[in-house]
């Protein structure tokens, strides 16, 4: 008896100080994604909405943590509850948790694992604003995100990743969150965006992106922390996991903006920067379920048919009418759609598990369990999100007014703008001396 207790003595984990190092690194790297994704979708927005995008982005950061430590931690991630959510009172406030305790059967603090795993709840609601450009009233939306996390994202966490959760026990993979991250918030946006409405001038007036260079900054900003989001998922790199993960983020990324600028060069005759961006974007999308079961050679097919897959879908808001503002329908939720699936096509039974894919010999099972897991977050996270804007709508109102949303958003909702050109000529004498400007040299696409 005493020989076995000292054997599972020997065997039970210890705290790894290059596994917590590593984690505390990645989950800095996840908390600049949020910036970076207010950069990108701010930079896509006509002035008049900088500000209120960059914000709807970054207030995030302040919500969702405080709800996080509060209750989010043990909804999801707590003791299971009839396989749909998590609870352990330990977990309130964080508050039961000694500084050395170790996440279960890891060599991680249960800290460490409970603020990367924040930095995950926080930029899931962050992406949907992205389709509620121009139109929707800052303390609406900040409710909303409040309520969201409360009843969509938590729950949803716990199936995919909880021990416990639903679909974690049927075997569904979700490596970084295709599901539970990207399907949940691109279904939430599309339920959404149908309770409120369309922009002011939708199909009719132009809505060109204000300023690329902060739409690039934002998607270099999103593809560096991405490798925190992804290689950070396996807890460690003791057994090369995470090594093979953080390559296929890379080698996916790039192989779906490609994708991208050659679909939009054979289809509208130009490779833009926006397509560029919009693609590596794609890429990180689909791979991240997808990542810890490929090799390098199924991230690039991963990567290339999402790049030509999101490419396409994000036109369909002009066929279906449904105002998308800034494509996260297309992107988020038709890139989670196609990495999770594509599990079930290159998994090679040789990297995070031995689950294989139907082009590795291993059949339709797990291609069929990743589409239980697909089709069941994407109903629930559309229905649910759909009723939770209509009850803002009707109760405390979603949306700002027609001539404030005209008018600009930025100035209505946050009483600033985010450019000042007033000075933009210099001090008063050298405007005297100046010839004037011609009028077309003073329109700013607002």
């Amino acid at each position: 008896m005493a020989s076995a207790i000292t054997t599972l003595a020997a065997d039970a984990p210890t705290l790894s100080a290059a596994n917590t190092g590593f984690m505390l690194i990645c989950s800095a790297l996840v908390m600049l994604m949020t910036p970076g994704l207010a950069f990108f979708y701010g930079g896509m927005v006509r002035v008049k909405s900088s500000l209120n995008m960059l914000m709807m982005s970054f207030v995030s950061l302040g919500i969702v943590t405080i709800l996080w430590v509060l209750y989010g931690f043990s909804l999801a991630f707590g003791t299971d509850s009839g396989s749909l959510i998590g609870w352990n009172s330990d977990y309130v406030g964080l508050s039961g948790i000694g500084i050395t305790e170790l996440w279960d059967g890891y060599t991680i603090p249960v800290y460490v694992f409970a603020v990367f795993q924040l930095m995950f709840a926080v930029i899931t609601p962050a992406l949907i604003s992205g389709a509620l450009a121009d139109r929707v009233k800052f303390s609406a939306w900040a409710l909303f995100t409040g309520l969201w996390v409360t009843v969509v994202y938590f729950p949803v966490a716990h199936w995919v990743w909880g021990a416990g959760g639903w679909l974690f026990e049927l075997g569904v993979i979700d490596f970084a969150g295709g599901t539970a991250v990207h399907i949940n918030a691109g279904a939430a946006a599309l339920g959404v965006i149908l309770v409120i409405g369309k922009r002011v001038g939708f199909k009719k007036d132009p809505m060109r992106p204000h300023s690329l260079p902060l739409v690039m900054l934002g998607a270099g900003l999103l593809w560096f922390g991405w490798f925190g989001f992804n290689a950070g998922s396996w807890l460690g790199n003791d057994d090369g996991v995470g090594a093979v993960m953080f390559v296929n983020t890379q080698v996916a990324t790039a192989a779906a903006m490609l994708a991208w600028l050659a679909y939009e060069k054979l289809r509208h005759g130009s490779f833009t920067t926006l397509g560029a961006a919009s693609g590596a974007v794609a890429g990180l999308v689909a791979i991240t379920p997808a990542g810890g079961a490929v090799s390098p050679l199924g991230a690039i097919a991963v990567g290339a048919i999402a790049g030509v897959l999101c490419a396409m879908a994000v036109g369909l808001k002009y066929k279906f009418g449904y105002d998308d503002s800034l494509d996260v329908v297309g992107v988020h939720l038709v890139g989670g759609v196609a990495g999770s699936l594509l599990v079930g096509l290159f998994a090679t039974g040789g990297v995070q598990s031995d689950v294989a894919g139907l082009f590795y010999g291993g059949g339709l099972e797990q291609l069929g369990k990743q589409a239980i897991g697909v089709f069941s977050v994407l109903a629930y996270s559309l229905v649910a999100s759909a009723l939770l804007a209509f009850l803002l709508d009707k109760t405390i109102g979603m949306r700002v007014t027609e001539d404030d949303e005209v008018s600009g958003i930025d100035q209505v909702e946050h009483a600033e703008t985010a450019y000042d050109f007033s000075g933009a000529g210099g001090g008063a004498s050298s405007r005297s001396t100046a010839a004037p400007a011609p009028a077309a040299s003073k329109k700013v696409d607002a």
